[in-house]
């Protein structure tokens, strides 16, 4: 059995999608998933002669996790048992896609028989021309419309940027409802290319006919501790223009923490994730970051980061710096 589970920024890309795909699996069944408020969970089957079965559940948690867990993941179980063809899963917008596989993986994963599932390929489906508008939208998903879960803090670019480093596959999704700009649409398979280089984009879009593609992404190591307050005030010039922002860095203020940085759109943040680990007698850090953006000059990131980093006199001086992140307390 092979499952297809489509992930979706908003129920327009996930129907095209899930149309798509039917049309080229004529044995498939298709299943539809939405979370409404209050926590009711609608289930929609279809087969090659229209609609097999609708449902309603009431969760008594309506997360987006309890969708999945406690409806989706039996739906499919007894689904699989009496068909031949793949089955297509569109999840509720938002929905990452690793959270269902894992799922589904968990529930239905057993010995050999029947309706055991061999095979998961995840797809994301999206509008290339609104991509970028999505990932420097500032609002939470569910201010934006695309949840009905109100403390879902997640941005619509960070939802999307997590699924482009997951997806097997970018389903281009362009409903007919707003025409899609020409340029627009350039832009954002390039940065769809730029970001997720690993993936497979379906249909295979013709080549863009705008310039070559704006975005980059550049790379910048330092291996010296960085200066807390310098880093600080460079935060904002590092953050501008990037779409996205990723890595890890050495503070001097919390040398034995490991802390990631991610940037996507306006939103940027720094997490204490561990302590570094200890190579021949030393620390193993070090600062590594990542930025994609458009017309980012490597030169002007680098001059930047290595102003951040501690002086030979500041090293010398084993000086006792103040934490503004607050990180090694959150370690």
């Amino acid at each position: 059995m092979h499952l297809i589970v489509v992930s979706s920024l908003d129920a327009l890309c996930r129907q095209q999608a899930c149309e798509d795909l039917a049309a080229t699996h004529p044995e498939s069944l298709v299943v539809l998933h939405d979370l409404l408020e209050n926590g009711v969970v609608i289930r929609r089957v279809f087969g090659g002669e229209g609609l097999v079965e609708r449902e309603e559940t009431l969760l008594e948690h309506g997360c987006l996790s309890c969708a999945v867990r406690l409806d989706l993941v039996p739906a499919v179980e007894r689904l699989s048992a009496g068909t031949a063809g793949p089955i297509i899963i569109g999840l509720p917008p938002a929905v990452p896609a690793t959270v269902a596989v894992t799922a589904l993986k968990r529930g239905l994963d057993r010995p050999p028989g029947p309706g055991q599932v061999h095979s998961y390929e995840r797809m994301l489906a999206c509008a290339p021309d609104a991509l970028e508008d999505h990932i420097w939208d500032s609002h939470t998903l569910y201010e934006s419309g695309f949840t009905p879960v109100v403390d879902d803090e997640r941005t619509p670019g960070e939802f999307l940027v997590g699924e482009l480093e997951s997806a097997d596959t970018v389903l281009l999704a362009e409903p007919d409802i707003v025409p899609a700009h020409p340029a627009g649409r350039d832009r954002g398979l390039h940065l769809i290319r730029e970001l997720a280089p690993h993936t497979r984009i379906a249909p295979d879009p013709d080549k863009p006919a705008a310039m070559p593609s704006p975005f980059t992404t550049i790379r910048q190591s330092l291996e010296r501790p960085l200066h807390p307050g310098r880093f600080r005030l460079a935060l904002g010039t590092l953050a501008e223009g990037c779409c996205v922002l990723r890595g890890h860095l050495w503070v001097a203020s919390a040398p034995e923490c490991r802390i990631a940085i991610q940037g996507i759109g306006p939103r940027v943040w720094l997490e204490n994730v561990g302590t570094v680990v200890p190579d021949e007698g030393r620390l193993d850090a070090g600062t590594v970051i990542e930025a994609t953006g458009e017309d980012l000059d490597p030169a002007e990131l680098a001059e930047l980061l290595l102003h951040c980093q501690l002086t030979d006199e500041e090293l010398a001086a084993g000086l006792e710096l103040q934490d503004p992140f607050g990180l090694a307390a959150a370690g």
